[in-house]
């Protein structure tokens, strides 16, 4: 009789195969959280610091801010950028951008500088600027397309002119401990980096120009350091089934748990209007539910042709203090390399795997469905998809014809369990996983694990 602890002598050797199916039920079991985005692998927001002339104590610099990622972008009110200096410099004007708070500057005896703190914050300055105080791609109030959807509106620049810096490459040092913020947490920022300097073109593109030295820093971007919640769920109905499968219980919080769910409100509360438009109260007003949470997908398999199919999309918010503009949607189904036509949304096919297109960037209609407005009767946007049926992979069956990701503003959204999707009439019914089933699998591992 050989026990667990021993067979852990001979693992290095040949893993016993009570270990192998004890890893097998651990990994299948369990889903990890991390930052990475297996839809948008190369998504971040890279920040250039391009030093392009010297002042007698420091530098004039552009700091230009690319959003990379695919359907992430940045809303109202806007992103804020910040570091700590590796010195003591000071910020004597802006252009562009301006920082929340000048700090002390009680030491300068003339013209104060633009801001004195040794961390400052810097934020983007509103549309309607005066034209003296713009730069190239700026005054937007912070708000970042994603690449895919507007890359013209996904690049945000200030001009900085920083003192007590030093007045070469040797002197300089990199501003240190970066953080993005859009408009909260969720980007982790890296390293400032010295990179080859910036080449620009002049206006007449017959002459290059180049940065007197030049850095970027890598931005990161985590759902979970985001927010500890999700924001969305996905609900599945069809044609040929009955049921409906709403979106899982307590997807993105329970209510009475108010750590997690905010401040919850009944949509047939008396007087609705005026209890939404207390100012006393901060927090999101998110409609109660069984879900939580404040954006719901719907994806209903609507009709079935002789050589095409009919899907319904319909967005719905239940924030009612929060209208979402230019809302996007990622879908992930491996039947998007057929798709036909498109009613209502604009369209735009993503290939995180190479030349594998199953994966669809959806988003509103300029003027027309681009603004996903507050609870209540207008606040949903819908579409339907065509798709061409392909007779080597096209099936109803087991679930084939629903999503198997769907990100809304570029957070995962909570899905059904697979084996709550709508299945055909005459499938086989469907095998049935209980948290009991899983104990038992347990025990019966260990069991073996005993006796191998």
């Amino acid at each position: 009789m050989l026990s667990c602890s021993v067979a852990k002598i001979r693992f290095f050797i040949k893993p016993p195969p009570c270990i192998l199916l004890f890893f097998l039920l651990s990994f299948t079991s369990f889903t990890s959280t991390e930052a990475y985005d297996v839809l948008d692998p190369n998504g971040n927001i890279t920040i250039r610091w391009d030093i392009i002339s010297w002042t007698p104590d420091g530098y004039v610099a552009v700091v230009t801010l690319n959003n990379f990622q695919q359907y992430r972008h940045i809303s109202a009110p806007g992103w804020s950028l910040g570091w700590t200096w590796a010195k003591k410099e000071v910020i004597w004007s802006m252009m562009g951008g301006q920082t929340t708070e000048q700090g002390d500057c009680s030491k300068f005896k003339t013209t104060p500088p633009h801001c004195c703190k040794k961390d400052p914050t810097v934020v983007d300055l509103l549309p309607g600027t005066p034209y003296n105080q713009q730069i190239a791609n700026c005054c937007k109030g912070g708000v970042l397309s994603s690449w895919a959807q507007d890359p013209a509106n996904a690049i945000a620049s200030f001009q900085i002119s920083v003192g007590r810096a030093g007045t070469s490459n040797k002197t300089v040092k990199v501003p240190k401990n970066f953080t993005l913020k859009a408009p909260g947490p969720g980007y982790t920022c890296g390293p400032g980096k010295i990179v080859q300097p910036t080449q620009f073109l002049t206006g007449d593109k017959r002459r290059r120009t180049q940065a007197l030295m030049t850095w970027n820093v890598t931005c990161m971007y985590s759902q979970f350091l985001a927010q500890k919640t999700p924001t969305c769920c996905v609900s599945l109905s069809s044609f040929y089934n009955d049921t409906i499968v709403p979106c899982p219980t307590c997807s993105c919080g329970c209510q009475g748990n108010s750590s997690q769910s905010g401040n919850c409100v009944d949509p047939d509360t008396p007087h609705l209007a005026s209890v939404v438009a207390n100012p006393a109260k901060s927090s999101p007003f998110v409609q109660c539910t069984r879900h939580m949470c404040p954006v719901r997908v719907h994806w209903h398999v609507k009709l079935n042709y002789k050589e095409y199919w009919r899907v319904k999309v319909t967005i719905t918010n239940f924030n009612y203090k929060m209208n979402y503009t230019d809302w996007n949607l990622v879908i992930q189904h491996p039947n998007f390399d057929n798709l036909t036509q498109l009613f209502s949304f604009n369209y735009k096919s993503l290939t995180p795997y190479g030349t594998i297109n199953d994966t669809a960037l959806l988003w509103g209609i300029k003027f027309y469905n681009d603004l996903l407005m507050e609870a209540g009767p207008e606040g949903n946007v819908q579409s339907e998809l065509l798709f061409r049926k392909d007779k080597s992979t096209f099936t109803f069956d087991k679930g084939w014809a629903f999503p198997r990701r769907i990100y809304f503003n570029g957070d995962n959204c909570v899905m059904p369990p697979p084996d709550a999707y709508p299945w055909l009439p005459n499938a086989s019914s469907r095998r049935e996983v209980s948290l009991l089933a899983l104990v038992l699998a347990s025990f019966v591992v260990f069991a073996l694990c005993a006796y191998a």
